[in-house]
């Protein structure tokens, strides 16, 4: 889907529902925009957000180069893009936040976290650490990791190593398939070995 282009994944209730959820939230708290009453499930866990101390960047765009130098999100050079859902900047600690509307945390994959933890650094280097966190509004969880300066390098060789498998795959046209908590039902590559229904 996000290579070959060979399938497209259609919107589904639950995408769409996410999506508004992001947009009320980044209005809430950018803008004071009252939340939407369907959504007043996740205020206390908002307000909580917007009490923290630091400017708060919402659906805040992260670009970098391959030398992982800071750049804008359609620069010509970018290699890498995140959005992150809400960064609070305070001093030299901030707060990474991504929102998901996912019934359970069960699935929950803090590499995603790693990722803008690690693009956050980048782009704002007086930050030496990053409290971080899968806020799951729906079943409220909140699935936590700290971050530190100091650990750059090692998380950043490891995500070069998987991309390093990727340019082999693109390189050599062998995409293996890999088996995800999405194959149940939500996979558009319904021939896979994989599928849930297979």
């Amino acid at each position: 889907m996000k290579i070959l282009k060979e399938y497209v994944e259609t919107e589904t209730e639950a995408m769409l529902y996410g999506t508004l959820f992001h947009e009320a939230a980044e209005e809430y708290i950018k803008d004071q925009v009252p939340l939407p009453l369907k959504f007043n499930y996740a205020l206390k866990a908002l307000d909580r957000l917007q009490a923290k101390q630091g400017k708060k960047l919402c659906e805040y765009k992260l670009g970098l180069t391959k030398e992982l130098e800071p750049c804008g999100f359609f620069h010509k050079d970018v290699w890498f893009r995140g959005i992150a859902d809400l960064i609070i900047l305070d001093e030299d600690v901030a707060w990474v936040v991504d929102y998901k509307t996912g019934k359970s945390a069960r699935y929950a994959d803090k590499g995603q976290l790693e990722l803008m933890a690690l693009a956050t650094f980048k782009h704002f280097p007086k930050v030496n650490e990053i409290r971080a966190g899968l806020l799951f509004v729906v079943s409220k969880d909140l699935i936590r990791d700290t971050y530190t300066k100091d650990q750059e390098e090692e998380l950043w060789d490891k995500w070069f190593t998987n991309y390093a498998k990727m340019e082999a795959a693109a390189d050599n046209n062998v995409w293996n398939p890999r088996p995800s908590g999405l194959c149940a039902r939500h996979c558009a590559v319904v021939e896979c070995v994989h599928y849930g229904r297979n």
